[in-house]
């Protein structure tokens, strides 16, 4: 029955977002998902993936199984081809219309059945073929390749009264030529880029959801895939990255064949590997036995299934077949059954189960309610799949604009890349220990990292397990070449000098944090994390520096002088700059303020005279441009770079804190390009490993190490964790590290200049900064902060100002945290500068509507 185009199909037209076309190349995951989507999937019924271990094993077979044994009772079906080949001659859909109908009249008579074929998007060749003598070029769309054509049927089976289920079958694209689809994309002259495909997906997932979010009746979708697990999609990209952004559960149809065990094997561990939950095998039985070798590898956590053997005359009707598989597919039926009920209990019961047993860190228990908790069900590149309540239950993507705590970075490729190789490290290493041992991963790593972030000043490579701890070995690092520059202990290993009358300090800057261990936090000022209820044992050993903030202040940028300073002596000209570039300037060198930020340092600076009874500075630490955890603040690079200066000058050991702000966090590999000044001793960790596995390491000039090379053990560094160096952190690293500076793989890499293109719209920040909720602005990299304007009673880490717009912010699909009344976003290093600028529109409606509020709230106060 030829008909016009359902309301689906005309609408998902308009659904389309069309990219440039590009080379198809085998294998090259074209991945589309590192946006701000809207991709979802209802939990009102099940659905499930069909992959197959390879072409022809019989998904659609299986397919029809399922539906047939799913149908018996009123219920209702949806299958879903989202790419096929060989169209009209093949057409899966159409298969799965024709034979259900003729398996369940045959099992139950009375049943009554409707139901629907449709094939949404046809490539001009096929639509040509199936058309013959009618094809009109008139409704050629020429904009990709298809036709704007309805190639839709259906049919009433069966006359029973009462409630009748339903069919409905959907290809979503299809071509003419029976190849893979990115074969098929290239030759018929059309282009499907991955979001095409998922976004017409979601629109069919949601078929059988009523207006409230709920299955009508019983529902079942199944979507089915297209040749092998790791077969290409119509842009290139493998089936199996390509429908990742969903995770369905999946069954997998396997191989009874000759190699078979193999292949199947591959397959699920292709699916596994990708994060994907198989809930059953099933396989035709060739009298091999395959399960048997399946089950033990699987350990009976997957259950294996046996068909009878398919018959291979063409005309058969298969309805015997089907006949002696009820019993299999009823089983697998009520395997998926109860794996999704197992599902739901489980996402149902996980907020109340992690307030009795989590201890969240930084986080007031007391403030959390139950409905806050989030739930992740899963992450795919820069997005978390979050299990949404309300309104209807759902599986919705949230951009994860925090980047999990600074450390992610990957888009969804080099999630896989990264899984991929820390699965083959983890096979081929598990855990060696480090000490008087080389293995490739951690030899490739330190090379890379010396060649990297420490080119030109470091020589030597430290690895530990976390950012705080290699905030600890610098110190110690700094403090022992402090000691042997200035010859304050003359004969350290023979301990016969009165070490208990020497007090080492560091010299640090206010609003810094480096970490949460015992030393970390002194060398850290004063601040909520080090008062009395966090940590009694607190000393502060250091001398706290007042530094000069700069921030976008109603569209201009401006430094913020601490009154310790002369700032009476500064001019406006040295401190407002129309261009965040004119910041980072070098010829402010030779500024006034430049001399005014050089007597500050130098008058505040102690003096190390080499007594014995005396206190020395003995390290510098800073966070180089940004200080995170104190609130996304931008210190004045010119004013580091001089400190820096002084003291070297002084033989106080440098050390930079680049956990959060190296590996392009701020745009550059290492925040030190910003400052034109190197340090002694560096840290780095977070986005090192892309955020994947934690690792972190102390890199050290060779003068650094020198201090510690002696004819005695204990002249060495008496330092180390059981994991340093391990195997698989050091191969995420290498994986990272090279990943996010290579043009191939990183869009935003500069050619040529080593530094990433401006990802956040300058004109949106500006006029975020004119906002009038908005006290001041900060973006630089992958960056982006502002803070709220509040009473100064309410600002700080404790306000909860934000609360209300961080939750509208969620409800848009952005996940954040605060750090008090400061907001911030961060994306990751490959973020499409498309996603940053719908992120900032999204904040700037929500800011509008938050003013509105605070406004609302204080006229009720009044009144």
């Amino acid at each position: 029955m030829f008909q016009p185009p359902s309301l689906l199909f005309t609408q998902s037209r308009h659904l389309l977002r069309r990219s440039h076309r590009r080379r198809l190349l085998l294998l090259t995951p074209h991945l589309l998902h590192s946006s701000l989507s809207t991709l979802s999937h209802t939990l009102s019924h099940p659905i499930y993936t069909i992959w197959s271990a390879n072409t022809g094993l019989g998904k659609t077979l299986v397919s029809a199984g399922i539906a047939a044994s799913s149908m018996l009772s009123p219920s209702k079906l949806v299958y879903i081809k989202p790419l096929q080949t060989g169209y009209p001659l093949d057409s899966d859909s159409a298969f799965v219309y024709r034979k259900i109908p003729q398996i369940l009249h045959r099992r139950n008579p009375q049943l009554t059945l409707l139901a629907s074929n449709q094939i949404l998007n046809v490539s001009i060749p096929a639509a040509r073929f199936k058309i013959g003598d009618n094809f009109s070029e008139e409704r050629v769309s020429t904009k990709n390749g298809f036709g704007n054509f309805g190639f839709y049927e259906e049919r009433r089976v069966g006359e029973g009264e009462g409630e009748g289920s339903e069919l409905i079958c959907k290809t979503i694209f299809a071509w003419k030529e029976a190849i893979s689809p990115h074969s098929a994309t290239e030759r018929e002259g059309t282009f499907v880029g991955d979001d095409d495909v998922l976004v017409l997906l979601k629109k069919c997932l949601e078929i059988g959801v009523d207006s409230n979010g709920n299955g009508e009746g019983r529902v079942l979708s199944l979507v089915e895939t297209s040749g092998g697990v790791a077969s290409p999609g119509s842009s290139g990209s493998l089936q199996c990255d390509l429908y990742r952004p969903f995770r369905l559960p999946s069954i997998l149809v396997g191989d009874g064949r000759l190699g078979g065990i193999s292949g199947t094997i591959s397959a699920y561990e292709s699916l596994t590997i990708r994060g994907y939950d198989v809930v059953a095998i099933v396989l035709e039985d060739h009298g091999l036995e395959n399960e048997l070798p399946l089950l033990s590898y699987l350990r009976n956590r997957v259950p294996v299934l046996v068909l009878p053997s398919i018959p291979k005359d063409p005309l058969d009707d298969l309805m015997e077949w089907f006949d002696e598989s009820q019993s299999v597919f009823d089983l697998l039926k009520g395997i998926m059954l109860s794996s999704y009920k197992k599902q739901m209990d489980r996402l149902h019961e996980m907020p109340k189960k992690a307030q009795e047993i989590f201890w969240w860190p930084f986080t007031q228990h007391k403030l959390v309610p139950q409905e806050k908790v989030t739930v992740i069900d899963s992450r795919c590149g820069e997005n978390f799949a979050v299990h949404k309540v309300k309104d209807h239950e759902c599986i919705t993507q949230m951009f994860d604009a925090c980047a999990s705590w600074w450390t992610q970075g990957p888009n969804a490729a080099l999630q896989i890349k990264l899984a991929r190789e820390m699965g083959y490290t983890a096979a081929r290493f598990g855990h060696v220990m480090f000490p008087e041992n080389v293995y490739e991963p951690a030899l490739e790593c330190a090379e890379l990292l010396l060649q990297g972030v420490g080119k030109g000043w470091a020589s030597r490579v430290y690895f530990s397990d976390n950012g705080s701890t290699a905030i600890e070995i610098a110190l110690k690092m700094a403090f022992r070449k402090f000691l042997a520059d200035n010859k304050v202990l003359l004969d350290l290993p023979q301990c016969n000098t009165d070490e208990s009358s020497i007090e080492l300090k560091v010299v640090a800057l206010r609003g810094s944090y480096h970490g949460d261990t015992l030393g970390a936090m002194d060398a850290q000022a004063p601040s909520p994390y080090t008062g009395f209820l966090q940590q009694p044992w607190y000393t502060g050993r250091g001398v706290f520096l007042d530094p000069p903030f700069v921030s976008m202040c109603d569209g201009v940028w401006k430094i913020a002088v601490p009154k310790k300073m002369h700032y009476e002596d500064v001019i406006l000209e040295d401190t407002s700059f129309n261009s965040r570039d004119h910041v980072f300037d070098k010829s402010r060198d030779n500024s006034n303020l430049a001399s005014i930020y050089s007597t500050y340092i130098s008058q505040e600076l102690p003096l190390s005279s080499g007594s014995r009874k005396s206190s020395h500075a003995g390290a510098l630490i800073i966070e180089p441009v940004i200080q995170g955890a104190g609130g996304m603040l931008m210190v004045d690079p010119l004013f580091q770079r001089i400190l820096v200066k002084e003291c070297k000058n002084r033989k106080i050991p440098v050390i930079f804190d680049e956990v959060f702000t190296g590996y392009w966090r701020l745009g550059v590999q290492s925040a030190a390009e910003l400052l034109f000044c190197q340090p002694d001793i560096a840290c780095y960790a977070k986005l090192m490993t892309g955020g994947m596995i934690p690792l972190a390491t102390t890199l050290a000039t060779n003068d650094v190490f020198e201090s510690f090379v002696g004819d005695s053990k204990l002249d060495a560094l008496l330092h180390g964790h059981s994991y340093s160096a391990h195997a698989v952190g050091c191969a995420a690293a290498c994986n990272s590290i090279k990943w996010f500076k290579d043009t191939q793989t990183n869009p935003n890499v500069v050619p040529g200049q080593n530094l990433l293109r401006e990802l956040w719209d300058t004109e949106l920040v500006q006029k975020i900064s004119f906002h009038p909720t908005v006290q001041r602005v900060v973006s630089l990299g992958t960056l982006f902060a502002l803070e709220l304007k509040v009473e100064a009673h309410d600002a700080g880490y404790a306000s909860l100002c934000g609360t209300s717009l961080l939750l509208k912010l969620q409800e848009d699909g952005i996940y954040m945290r605060p750090l008090g009344n400061v907001i911030y976003m961060m994306c990751g290093p490959c973020t499409s500068p498309r996603v940053c600028l719908q992120m900032l529109e999204t904040l700037y409606t929500r800011l509008d509507e938050f003013t509105q509020e605070k406004g609302r709230k204080a006229r009720e106060i009044s009144s």
